[in-house]
């Protein structure tokens, strides 16, 4: 049986040789070829996604590199990563990659990958391939404006919204990041406009795709913000009269008074 497979690159020369070395891949049948991360995850988003088996994707991509797309999918397909940077190789395997190809990579190498997918799907049914982790749905702490309902896929997941460390935006899209799942954020179909109304008051826009919860925040340094997980977020300039309104009731400190 043929494994379906879709295969994204946002360089044109590279999704060629893909298509060309998928083609030639008995083993392998070509569904989906994408330019960038947002359509082929619209793609495995839609009823038909889950008639994928495997996922050959480049990482470097503009707007929602691989890495994140895959991250965002509730029963991610068969992975192998494909970039040009080798410092990716321990994170991709943290996200159940079976195979990670080193640009340029050869035919052999590509096939080297084939047979490390073929070999997992005959060990694994597909249908049992380990779901991206997604924060447990748990009650309110104290009534229903401390949680909201993210729409996921086709799923409405409910999160505490102190359990929110930031939100990132991309174009139509944002993705939530919670202190329960920091590297795996929720990628859902939405705006900063429409989610700042349901948001709490420690929740301060700090950059046009930047909402940080406060209460997350570890240090804030030369017109950025460091989260806990040594995570740097800058801050606009358009939004530090913001932060600074914010930490003018919320902190301590300063110049030392002379007398």
């Amino acid at each position: 049986m043929k494994l379906r497979t879709i295969i994204i690159d946002d360089e044109p020369i590279a999704l060629d040789k893909l298509r060309t070395y998928v083609e030639k891949t008995p083993l392998l049948q070509l569904v989906g070829a994408f330019s960038n991360g947002m359509d082929a995850l619209e793609k495995l988003t839609a009823a038909d996604g889950s008639e994928v088996d495997v996922i050959f994707t480049d990482i470097n991509m503009p707007d929602i590199n691989g890495m994140e797309m895959i991250g965002a999918l509730p029963r991610p397909p068969l992975t192998v990563f494909i970039t040009a940077h080798p410092d990716y190789a321990a994170e991709s395997y943290r996200h159940s990659a079976v195979d990670y190809l080193l640009k340029p990579y050869s035919f052999a190498d590509f096939q080297r990958a084939v047979t490390k997918v073929a070999d997992r799907s005959r060990s694994t049914p597909l249908s049992a391939q380990p779901a991206s982790r997604q924060p447990d749905a748990r009650p309110a702490g104290s009534g229903e404006s401390d949680s909201i309902f993210i729409k996921v896929d086709y799923r409405y997941i409910r999160v505490n919204l102190s359990d929110i460390s930031y939100i990132k935006g991309y174009g139509e899209y944002l993705q939530v990041y919670t202190s329960s799942s920091p590297v795996t954020p929720m990628l859902t179909l939405s705006s900063f406009a429409a989610i700042r109304e349901k948001l709490s008051p420690q929740f301060i826009q700090i950059h046009r795709s930047y909402i940080v919860n406060m209460d997350h925040v570890l240090h804030i340094e030369r017109a950025r913000i460091v989260m806990a997980a040594d995570t740097y977020l800058p801050v606009g300039d358009s939004y530090k009269a913001a932060l600074q309104s914010y930490l003018a009731t919320h902190a301590i400190g300063g110049a030392t008074k002379k007398d």
